[in-house]
């Protein structure tokens, strides 16, 4: 689909890192974008400046991401993209040892659930919400198109280091589904897409040294620095606008393989 006004777009975290790169990409072409997250400072600011609109939601609550879609759409009308950029990673080993007694402790399960539920659950809670509505819709192009969803994985769904347990399983979740969802989907015309980003210079990194950035940097082959969160939406842009992409899960690393830790 060629990204352009009246298109609207739902994109989650969409306050800051790879969501917020994705909203003002998609704003820039002219598409009406609504911003959920839980940072309302953040997404107000954004939304106000991309002349989109905010939504405070939270992915793993259901009415809480229903109400979203539901202010979205009162907003701008039936979005035909949505992209998945909410999310969050802990890092913890199955099991530990105590620095001062040496006694074994196990994986926080609490922990565990919280990032599958957000990161993998509440990315199917939004595709599900999102793929109902696009569905009910008259088909925008002349191959049957209703609508694209694009979802954030992480390389780490395929080498995943340690203490990554919670974190690589969410996102080996969210690779896991998207064949099988842009299958149930192809006869509607919604397409379903991944992203498996590398290192990113998102929010997370934000309070490393510099030296650990550097450190980092340098693991990537090729370039041999951090991705920018406008090349994940370069790649977001794409997808959007290229009909044979459906049902890809697409590493953007710089050819980067996670060393175990």
């Amino acid at each position: 689909m060629k990204l352009s006004c009246p298109l609207s777009a739902v994109v989650t975290g969409g306050a800051s890192g790879l969501g917020e790169a994705s909203a003002r990409m998609l704003a820039a072409h002219g598409v009406r974008v609504t911003i959920f997250d839980l940072n309302d400072e953040r997404g107000e600011s954004v939304a106000k400046e991309i002349g989109g609109s905010f939504c405070h939601v939270d992915v793993t609550d259901t009415d809480s991401v229903a109400n979203g879609f539901e202010a979205a759409r009162a907003a701008h009308g039936q979005e035909r993209i949505l992209v998945n950029c909410a999310g969050i990673g802990v890092a913890m080993k199955t099991v530990s040892r105590d620095r001062e007694t040496g006694a074994a402790r196990m994986h926080d399960l609490a922990a565990f659930a919280k990032v599958i539920q957000i990161n993998l659950i509440g990315t199917f809670n939004c595709i599900a919400h999102a793929a109902t509505g696009m569905v009910g819709e008259e088909p925008i192009t002349e191959d049957g198109e209703r609508g694209v969803i694009i979802n954030t994985a992480s390389v780490a769904a395929e080498d995943g280091q340690i203490g990554q347990a919670a974190y690589s399983a969410s996102k080996g979740g969210v690779k896991g589904m998207t064949l099988p969802i842009a299958r149930d989907l192809a006869r509607e015309g919604v397409r379903v897409n991944t992203i498996l980003p590398g290192l990113f210079k998102t929010p997370l990194f934000e309070g490393l040294p510099e030296d650990a950035v550097k450190a980092l940097s340098a693991s990537v082959p090729f370039p041999s620095r951090l991705g920018k969160p406008e090349e994940y939406a370069e790649l977001v842009e794409f997808i959007c606008q290229s009909a044979m992409m459906n049902a890809e899960c697409i590493r953007l690393d710089g050819a980067i393989r996670m060393a175990p830790k």
